[in-house]
């Protein structure tokens, strides 16, 4: 494949942005590549070079990058109306109502415009609702560029992952392996008059998608609720992706007291809500005395087309389509795994999906998870699967960046460009898709 118009792009980003890009995972080696347009479960680079996308904007391209009419019809409504007011909308009020109907832990939302912001004001609510400090995060989880979970280590000995951070913040933070049982009893046994909150994404899914062991989370809430703590569940990745409209919490039967949210949730464009009880969510201003404010919280386009993609959703077959595709990959690259690489390991669930190239497992599939790993004791991959951060991390990330993620690229196929960022499944893609990119895994693994 040709790039040289991607390359030249990159050398001129090189003189106006910090290392060419606007956010550090996209700084692909290499140089990145310039995207023109996206055609349904395509996109289209600078250079004219077409690729299937499963990356899908990291997460939030539910329908891949055409829009059913009618989400597309409700964003033209309301871009005629205007850019923004500064005032609140009905569109902000239905989409709430919508959002409250369906997730098991919303009865109040306030919605922001990132991630991020989602879970800085999730943290800030939860130590203004117990009087207390310390937040247990866990090891290699993620919860956006903030200053309380920009933080390593151990719970006896965290520090800041970034410069930048000031030591004083991790300090009040309390990093733990996730699905390690002992070691959340053990750090509520030593802080947990201290601690305002366990943040905890219900499935890692921005490191190689690592499934809670069964019992983990209902441990984590049994915990919070003994010594009066905020569970928070980040599913700024997960949420309207695993367990449909009710979200990972639905899937896994168990209820945060506080949720956050991103990507699918304004359907595209950018957005982050934080919802929960109505007790502890109205903590915030101005019903509270927690300070939460934005400019562009609530933007009328952002609501109507996040409101009307859940609709469509709830309408169609979307799930259906998109977890089967899912699924279809996940056990295709299951099998070319087993003939090829049995060492490694193929995670995810609903439509998300990667392949953890993990350094050590059985040498045959047989009795193995056939769809992604799902932590079942059973399975004879149990004791090699990856259950931290950790366990991801030690997987040969140069190999997938330095030559699969390239091999697969030039085969027409676009994967996120690391080992820990998640791929995704559209409605917009199709069987044939699915195989193609099967074709290419067997011929670059």
């Amino acid at each position: 494949m040709n790039h040289e118009r991607s390359r030249q792009l990159y050398d001129r980003a090189l003189s106006v942005a910090p290392g060419g890009v606007n956010s550090s995972v996209r700084a692909t080696m290499p140089h990145p590549i310039f995207a023109e347009r996206g055609d349904g479960g395509h996109v289209i680079d600078a250079d004219g070079n077409r690729y299937i996308d499963w990356v899908m904007g990291y997460g939030p391209l539910l329908y891949g990058h055409d829009l059913p009419e009618p989400v597309e019809a409700a964003i033209q409504s309301h871009t005629a109306g205007g850019p923004m007011y500064g005032m609140p909308t009905e569109i902000e009020v239905e989409h709430a109502e919508f959002v409250a109907r369906h997730v098991p832990s919303v009865e109040s939302i306030r919605f922001v415009n990132s991630g991020t912001e989602a879970t800085v004001s999730a943290v800030r609510l939860a130590r203004g609702y117990t009087g207390r400090e310390k937040v247990v995060i866990m090891q290699g989880g993620y919860h956006g560029a903030q200053e309380s979970t920009l933080v390593e280590g151990t719970s006896d000995s965290a520090h800041p992952s970034t410069a930048g951070v000031p030591e004083a913040f991790a300090e009040h933070t309390l990093p733990i392996p996730f699905n390690d049982v002992e070691a959340a009893t053990e750090v509520f046994a030593e802080y947990g008059d201290d601690i305002a909150a366990v943040l905890v994404e219900p499935i890692l899914a921005n490191n190689g998608i690592v499934m809670p062991v069964d019992g983990y989370h209902e441990t984590l809430r049994d915990l919070c609720t003994d010594h009066g703590s905020l569970l928070i569940f980040d599913e700024v990745i997960t949420g309207f992706r695993v367990g449909g409209l009710g979200c990972a919490q639905s899937a896994l039967g168990v209820t945060p007291d506080v949720t956050t949210f991103g990507k699918i949730i304004g359907g595209g464009f950018p957005v982050g809500a934080i919802g929960g009880t109505a007790e502890i969510i109205e903590g915030f201003t101005p019903a509270g005395d927690v300070f939460q404010s934005g400019t562009f919280s609530g933007h009328p386009v952002t609501m109507a087309a996040g409101k009307a993609s859940l609709e469509y959703a709830a309408e169609n077959d979307v799930y259906d389509h998109v977890n089967r595709l899912g699924r279809m990959l996940r056990e295709g690259i299951t099998e070319i795994c087993a003939e090829r690489a049995p060492e490694y390991t193929v995670v995810g669930t609903d439509s998300m999906f990667k392949t953890v190239f993990t350094r050590e497992g059985p040498t045959s599939a047989a009795d193995c998870c056939p769809a992604g790993c799902l932590q079942d004791p059973e399975c004879g991959r149990y004791g090699a699967c990856p259950k931290t951060g950790a366990d991801v991390a030690a997987a040969e990330t140069d190999r997938w960046e330095r030559v699969f993620w390239q091999g697969m690229k030039d085969e027409g196929v676009l994967l996120t460009a690391n080992q820990f960022e998640c791929q995704f499944t559209s409605y917009a893609h199709t069987e044939e898709d699915v195989e193609r990119t099967l074709e290419a895994y067997r011929a670059v693994l």
